[in-house]
Formats: C-alpha cells, structure tokens, sequence
C-alpha cells in the first residue's frame, strides 16, 4: 500500500527516563498520525507496539532518549537514541523474557524482558547498536506493503 502523500514526514519525541507518567504518548501521538494518513490498522498496530516497547526501555534505563520517525509512501522507519547505561550482552537482551529491570519497575507491572524482542517481532528491519556506559540505538523499519 503506497500512501498518497507528497515526500516524507517526520518528527520525534523527547522522552525522559523515569518519567511514567507520560509512558505512552509518543506511541499514541505516532498512532494518531498513521491513522490519519490511511496506513492500514495491522501496520499501525505493529508501529504503536514497537514505539511503546521503545519508549518504554527509555524511560526504565535510561536518563533521557530521543524516539525520530520519518515516513514516506513506503515505509516508516523509527529511530530511538538514549542516553543510559547501555546493554552488556545484546544477545542475551533479545532474549524472550531476560530482563536487567529492578525489582520496583517489575512491581509497577513493567520490564518482563519482551521489549526488545517486541521491537524485533514487529518491525520488518530491526537493528541496535549499544555502547555500555553511553547509551543504545534501535533503529525499526515497518513496510507498508
């Protein structure tokens, strides 16, 4: 499915880490957007999936992150930059159920160790780069068609 817009649109998403409060918006405003361009509610549901898993690691990890999209007729690709502690072990991270999330975020119902591989499920390409001591970079395409 091609969308009828005219080059690409893009924007991002201050997120600041242990802020719960505001847990949410991003995936909801991008929601929001897509569904207003017409991309069909299968792939909206897999962006808004991805982007909250993102923002959500964000906000458990690290200090302060930045969630960009950019789309166009094809795709949406999002990228989520932060500044935390980064992942040791990036392999054992994408595990299905691994998680380094202290015992009180657990407590608040978070960090059950799927939301990297929530990102990866969902996302056509999927790629992270993360530096221990500097922070984690996700990079998520999801196809239109």
């Amino acid at each position: 499915m091609a969308l009828n817009i005219s080059g690409a649109i893009e924007g991002s998403f201050q997120l600041i880490g242990g802020n719960f409060a505001t847990a949410g918006e991003a995936s909801t405003q991008l929601k929001l957007k897509l569904t207003n361009l017409g991309v069909h509610e299968d792939i909206i549901r897999r962006a808004a999936i991805a982007t909250f898993e993102a923002e959500m690691n964000v906000i458990i990890y690290a200090a302060a992150g930045r969630l960009h999209y950019y789309i166009t007729q094809q795709s949406i690709k999002i990228r989520v930059e932060d500044m935390g502690p980064g992942i040791e072990d990036i392999s054992l991270a994408m595990q299905e159920g691994y998680s380094t999330a202290p015992e009180w975020v657990r407590e608040m119902g978070w960090g059950a160790g799927m939301g990297l591989p929530n990102m990866k499920k969902n996302s056509d390409k999927f790629s992270i780069d993360s530096v221990v001591g500097e922070g984690t970079t996700v990079e998520m395409v999801i196809n239109f068609s």
